[in-house]
């Protein structure tokens, strides 16, 4: 895996210009759409959203390495440029993006890392925005580690559920944003309830909304929504 890598989550809606179109028409867009949004990024997929949540219909993943400065503003133009072309077809809702570094709590990569330029992606996602509270950063290392080391023990207690976490400090309103992948949705809801009652609990500061999203191909994605290429 990349050293670095930025993972940008953009959540659409289709608009109702989209509803309206015929189902000719919507697999033209389709068949537009992903090629332009698979050249802004070396890793990119389309998850459904709807009926797991409003408000939004399709979730786009990009990955790519974030080695050189230039990443970052390489990928948001050409993310805009496929995005844009189509925005009277798709509002966009919400972005969530950050980058990967290595972990300061833990030794070296844990099996349960989610590798965010695979090809290959799990039946579930769920990601959210997580801020920590003032209190946690004044405390000291050790104490924080001993929080973490709590935290991580309950976690590789599932180790079929995988995690990314990312760092947006300075760059969002939130300095994480954590990303789950699994194939069992009833067992990730049993890890947030268990990690619910750990010490470091109390320095969450907010840790939503939760973001529920479904993996299938790309243009399986987009057919459910009447975009069948």
């Amino acid at each position: 895996m990349a050293e670095r890598t930025l993972n940008h989550f953009s959540f659409f809606a289709f608009s109702d210009a989209y509803w309206s179109l015929a189902g000719a028409e919507r697999a033209e867009f389709a068949r537009t759409w992903l090629p332009q949004l698979r050249g802004s990024a070396e890793q990119v997929a389309v998850y459904q959203v709807f009926p797991a949540q409003a408000g939004a219909d399709i979730l786009v993943w990009s990955a790519l390495p974030a080695e050189t400065p230039e990443a970052a503003g390489t990928f948001f133009t050409r993310h805009a440029r496929a995005v844009n072309a189509q925005r009277r077809l798709l509002r966009p809702v919400e972005t969530l993006w950050g980058f990967t570094r290595p972990s300061v709590y833990a030794r070296g990569q844990s099996a349960q890392e989610i590798d965010p330029l695979a090809a290959e992606r799990q039946p579930y996602l769920i990601v959210y925005p997580f801020v920590k509270t003032k209190e946690w950063y004044l405390m000291s290392r050790d104490a924080r580690q001993g929080m973490m080391n709590e935290h991580m023990r309950v976690g590789h207690q599932y180790p079929e559920i995988k995690q990314l976490l990312l760092y947006s400090f300075g760059l969002q309103a939130q300095e994480f944003v954590v990303v789950y992948e699994t194939a069992n949705l009833a067992k990730f809801s049993d890890l947030v309830n268990e990690l619910r009652s750990v010490e470091g609990r109390r320095y969450t500061e907010r840790d939503t909304p939760a973001h529920t999203a479904i993996y299938h191909p790309a243009e399986e994605t987009l057919a459910l929504f009447g975009g069948a290429v």
